[in-house]
This record gives C-alpha cells, structure tokens and sequence, in this order.
C-alpha cells in the first residue's frame, strides 16, 4: 500500500478510430477487431497524439465523482483499434465462466439494472435478430479456429452464442461481471467486445458508490490505460494527479488511522526487533523503505524505558525521491525528526541516510560497524523489487542474500497477501479486484460514501497501485505482490529460518483490533501473522533469522 509509479509500457501502441464510441444499443454490431496491427514507425508521433487525446476523453476519476453511480448518458466510451484484418476471439462461455468463479465475491445472475443495453422484451429481441443477421457476413472463414467439421453453419451458431453471451452480460448489469469480461476480452484481444463493456461500465462506477463502483472506477482507469498504451504520458493523462505533498501526507496518515494494516505491520516489526534486542547496547535498524519514519517513534519510546538504560541506537533510512515528495523533503527531515524525539527520551541516536531506491543498495551504502546487533526491516517494499520474472539481476532475492551474508540476528518482513507478480493478466485481474476489494470495504465502514477524505485516501493511496497492476507489464509493472508461501521459500533459499513470534506482541494486536470493527481478523500460521478482512488476508507479517 505504498505509492508506486507508471512509467511507459513496452508492449507498443495502437492507432485509434476517432469517432467516439455511443451507447451500445444505438449501434449495429459490427465483425469483431483485434490488435494484430502495428503501425509504421514513420506516423509514431502522430499515433502517440492520438492515444493520449483519446485516452484523456476516458478518464472517470473526476467525471464521476458526484453521489450518483451513473456518467452521463452521452458520454464516450473508449476509443477503438484501427483493424487490419478481422478474427472472432470472443472467449469460450465455459472456460471463461469457470474462471471468473475464481472470485469468491463474484456473482453472477443478477436481476437487470438500470445500465441494461435494452429497455424492454422486445428491443432486446430485436438487438439479438439484428446480431444474428450481422453474424451471416464474410467475415466469418476460418473454420481452423473452431476445429469443426461443418464450418459455415456450426461457426455461425458458435459465434452467435457468443454474442448472446455478451448481450446478456450487459444486461444482466453486474458491474463485477462486466468489468471481469471485460478483462478477459482484452486478453483475448477482443477490442469490440472490450469497448462495449467499457462502454457500459463507465456507467455504473463511481468514486462515491459502493465499495465495487469506487474500486471498479480505479480499476476501468486501469483497463483504459492498459488499452491507449501511451508511454510516460500515461500518468499525465490519468485524472489522479499528485496533491502538495502536505495533503498527500495527510492522506496518507488518514488511511494509518482509519485501518489497522499499517499499524499491525509497525507493531508486528518492532515487537520482533525489541525481543531480538533485548540484551544488546549497541543496536543497528536497517529499514529498506523508511517514508516518514513513523515506525521507530514507538521503538524509540519503548527502548527509552528499558531496565538498565536504553541502548544506543543507529538506524540507516534507505528511500527514494517518491517518500521525498511526501515529505516535502529529503531524508534529513527524518533523521531531525526522530533525533529531537530520542533527545526527548535521553536515548543515544544516530541516523544514516541513504537515498537510493532499494534495487541500488549496495553493501557500502549500509555501513554495518563491528560490535552492533542488526536488525534489518523490509516492510512494504520488496514487492517493488523485480525478481527473475522481470529481470536477470533479480534484486528481489539479490538483497535477501546480501543481508543475509551481514549475519543480522532479526530481519522482519510486512507484505500485502495477494499474488499478482507472476499471474498472467486475466488472473492478476481477479486477484487485484479481489485483495482491493476487500480493502476498499473495511474503508466503507470507517469513512462515509460522500467523504471527500476518503476519496482522496483512495484516490491518491490505492489507485495508481491498482492502476500499474492492471495497465502495466515488464519493468514498468512495479506492483508484484506474492503469497506468504512465495516469500517463505525465497527466505529459505537465501539462508534464513523462522524467527518465532512474540506472544506478547500477538496479545498487543489482537488488543490493538478490539478499537477496530469486527470484521478483521488475526490468525497465527506458518510461523506468521495474518491480518484480514471477513477472514481474506490483506496483510502478513513474520520475522527471520
């Protein structure tokens, strides 16, 4: 639940149609189109132009942001490829059913809305014989892709039903099902299919709505941008603009205070390190992402009081120019800050700050001293950190090994529970709407729906996360969680085991949730700690040596 940041996506772009996209049932159906086309390299300026200014047209984030769960009528969908030939990929029912069952929220069968693409009996029989007859055209030859012995009569009865299964998609109105087919046509390069979804999305969701409208308008941003495939300009287009950096920090302390991930994950972390410290005078905290630091006042206090006087403490901030803007500031803001607290409690302190971002660290970056008991914190931030998947140097297992090799006597780990680093884009859909929307509904029971304070926490907080999970692949995807078991196994490989939990600490959270609503949860397993919502694990801490 760090920010993260979109920088241009490798798998190239595409021209666009410029005639908007008008509500579905005002339109003839038309062949399915597919992305096959590059373009040439000499009209690149012009096609980026193009997939900039349609994708700003597409953006929802301030356009519905009223209380109403509607856009306006009118409105344009997103834009459509430029075809050079056709294929009808529209995915198997079946197949396609079966995956989104996946989902443990997904629920399919819903009663018709006020988004249907008809309003009656009678127009969607008509909209259904107006598909068929579009279904006779040419372009329906290539019996190879359904490996049928009757080609003409069996593929024009197959994609016919599949057309039919859009239609009824659409109008059963069930926002978590559009958006899911929608996914599943972009991965099938199903561009029709995908911009009448889109279409019919954008709307039901609204960054007021209920907690599916609010994720769903975040993740309709991703599915967007993922199509226009803008490069760098990408975020420039997106309507989720930064604030000062003053009201991004408030935004964010909102979100410490309203749910408990953040305050389990520091209260998990330092209840591991003071248990591992207790007997040591001179104590080294290495924190691979320190942000504002917040996490070592508690720390300082509670070593401050320890029998026999507290310990000198040293602790290197590593961080990059992202924390900074929050800041307002470079790390030396941090080091001021819990300098003048540990002056307060007569508690030695030094700081050293290292600004780089953690796949730069270096051993000469940490400057481990003799005669000082580490303590190395990864909270938050290895998750960015590209693994074997993204790139050959793997940085992800590289600073596992290299810490491993400075013989620390605790190193704490905090992660989101959800696997999106390795998923292909379809599953990694589901996974997002699935951890985010478990996410997004324990904020629903803190904060109201018409909260301007928590449009802005989710706005400035979340979405560009789930905007780089979704829009994103290769480097440029730098959101990459994994389970607990994944984490296990690469702290296994890397030399380390299980550093068992304190009791006491596990009493502290469990009393820590008791000022929380009743629908989190905290369960002990696999030597780590799970922190969920109506018993789905958002957030997992556990310790290492």
């Amino acid at each position: 639940m760090q920010f993260s940041r979109m920088h241009k996506m490798s798998d190239g772009t595409q021209k666009f149609y410029d005639q908007p996209v008008q509500k579905l049932a005002s339109k003839n159906w038309p062949p399915h189109q597919n992305i096959d086309h590059q373009p040439s390299s000499d009209d690149s300026n012009e096609r980026a132009r193009l997939s900039v200014d349609t994708f700003e047209q597409y953006c929802t984030l301030e356009s519905s942001s009223g209380t109403g769960s509607h856009g306006a009528p009118n409105s344009p969908s997103t834009a459509s490829f430029s075809p050079e030939k056709t294929q009808v990929s529209w995915p198997n029912q079946q197949s396609y059913s079966s995956e989104l069952h996946q989902s443990p929220d997904h629920t399919c069968g819903s009663p018709v809305s006020g988004s249907c693409i008809t309003q009656n009996e009678n127009d969607l029989r008509h909209k259904l014989r107006e598909l068929e007859t579009a279904m006779l055209g040419p372009d329906l030859d290539n019996p190879a892709m359904y490996n049928v012995t009757s080609p003409k009569e069996d593929q024009i009865s197959s994609e016919s039903e599949r057309w039919k299964c859009l239609v009824g998609i659409i109008s059963r109105g069930d926002l978590k099902e559009l958006l899911c087919a929608c996914a599943k046509a972009i991965e099938n390069n199903d561009m029709y299919a995908a911009e009448s979804l889109m279409a019919e999305s954008r709307q039901m969701v609204s960054v007021s709505g209920d907690p599916i409208q609010r994720l769903g308008a975040y993740m309709l941003e991703g599915l967007i941008a993922r199509l226009a495939s803008s490069g760098s300009s990408i975020y420039k287009a997106l309507r989720c603009k930064e604030p000062a950096s003053a009201a991004l920090l408030s935004y964010m302390h909102l979100l410490y205070e309203i749910c408990p991930y953040f305050k389990f994950g520091y209260m998990s972390a330092n209840g591991a390190i003071a248990e591992a410290m207790k007997d040591e005078n001179k104590i080294h905290i290495i924190d691979f992402l320190i942000a504002q630091g917040s996490q070592w006042i508690i720390l300082i206090m509670a070593l401050a009081s320890r029998p026999g006087g507290p310990p000198h403490i040293r602790i290197t901030g590593i961080d990059d120019s992202a924390a900074a803007y929050a800041r307002g500031g470079g790390l030396e803001i941090v080091g001021q800050r819990l300098s003048k607290l540990a002056d307060l409690y007569k508690v030695p302190f030094e700081f050293n700050a290292a600004a780089i971002s953690g796949s730069e660290v270096q051993l000469e970056n940490l400057e481990v001293r003799p005669g000082e008991a580490l303590a190395v914190n990864f909270s938050m931030m290895l998750h960015h950190m590209p693994d074997e998947s993204v790139s050959i140097q793997n940085h992800r297992d590289r600073l596992l090994r290299l810490v491993k090799g400075l013989s620390p006597k605790v190193v704490t780990l905090v992660e989101q529970e959800a696997n999106t680093n390795t998923a292909p884009f379809f599953h990694r859909f589901l996974e997002t709407m699935n951890h985010y929307g478990a996410i997004f509904d324990s904020i629903d029971v803190a904060l109201p729906r018409d909260s301007k304070d928590r449009i802005n926490v989710e706005q400035h907080c979340l979405a560009r996360e789930i905007v780089n999970l979704i829009a994103c692949e290769g480097a440029e995807r730098v959101e990459r969680h994994e389970p607990f078991g994944k984490w296990r196994s690469r702290f296994i490989m890397a030399g380390f085991t299980p550093y068992p939990l304190s009791p006491f600490v596990n009493a502290t959270i469990k009393t820590l949730l008791e000022n929380y609503n009743d629908n989190y949860t905290l369960e002990e397993r696999d030597g780590a700690l799970f922190l969920g919502w109506k018993n789905q694990a958002i957030i997992v801490s556990s310790a290492w040596r």
